[in-house]
C-alpha cells in the first residue's frame, strides 16, 4: 500500500515530534531508532524513508523543534517567569530543547550543531525585540544574558537532588533578571 504525500509529511512530523521529546528527556545516546519509531506508532523500516541515519534524525529533530519553539514572544516577563518555574523544570521532555539539548550537541555532527546555531540565533532575535523598552545599544546584551542564564538556571535545576535549592536557583535567577530588565530600562 502507497502512502499520500500527505501521510508521508504527517509521518515525519510526528518522528520528529516523537523524537523530539524522548532526546529531551533521555539524551541522544540513550534513544535509538527503534524506540522512535515505536512511540511514532511506526516501524523501524520506515525510517529510512525519511532519514538518512540516526545522525541525520538528531540534526532534523534539532532544526525542527528549535523553530516550533516559541520562546519569549511579546513579553518577555512573562516568559522569564514561566521558563524559571518548577513545572518547566519537571518537564524536560517537553521543555526548552535548548536546556535539555545543548550541552550535548557539542559532541554531535555540524549539521546538529548549524541546528543549534540557528535556533540559538532565533531565540536572541526574539529576545531583542521582546524588548523595546530598553535602548537599542543594550537589548542584544539583556537578551543574550537574560537567555543564558535562563537556560543555565534550568540546567542547574534539573541537576541538583535539593528541592529547595532547585527553586531557590530558578528563583533567584528570575529575580537577577528582572532586576536586569528593570536596571536596562531606566537608562
Amino acid at each position: 500500500m502507497k502512502v499520500s504525500r500527505e501521510q508521508m509529511a504527517e509521518n515525519r512530523r510526528r518522528i520528529l515530534d516523537v523524537a523530539s521529546r524522548l532526546f529531551r528527556d533521555k539524551g541522544f545516546d540513550a534513544v535509538g531508532v527503534a524506540e522512535v519509531m515505536k512511540a511514532a506508532g511506526l516501524t523501524h523500516g520506515g525510517f529510512y524513508g525519511h532519514f538518512s541515519s540516526k545522525d541525520d534524525l538528531i540534526a532534523q529533530t534539532l532544526a525542527h523543534v528549535l523553530a516550533a519553539d516559541s520562546g519569549g514572544g511579546g513579553d518577555l516577563r512573562a516568559y522569564v517567569h514561566a521558563y524559571l518555574s518548577p513545572r518547566h523544570r519537571d518537564n524536560c521532555a517537553g521543555g526548552c530543547p535548548t536546556a535539555g539539548l545543548a550541552a550535548a550537541v557539542r559532541h554531535q555532527t555540524p549539521a546538529a550543531r548549524s541546528a543549534m546555531t540557528e535556533g540559538l540565533r532565533s531565540q536572541i532575535d526574539r529576545a531583542v525585540k521582546a524588548l523595546p523598552e530598553i535602548d537599542a545599544a543594550d537589548r542584544r546584551r539583556v537578551a543574550i544574558g537574560s537567555f543564558a542564564a535562563m537556560v543555565g538556571a534550568v540546567i542547574l535545576a534539573r541537576a541538583v537532588d535539593d528541592p529547595a535549592l532547585s527553586d531557590e536557583v530558578l528563583a533567584q535567577t528570575r529575580d537577577w533578571i528582572d532586576a536586569g530588565i528593570s536596571s536596562a530600562s531606566a537608562s
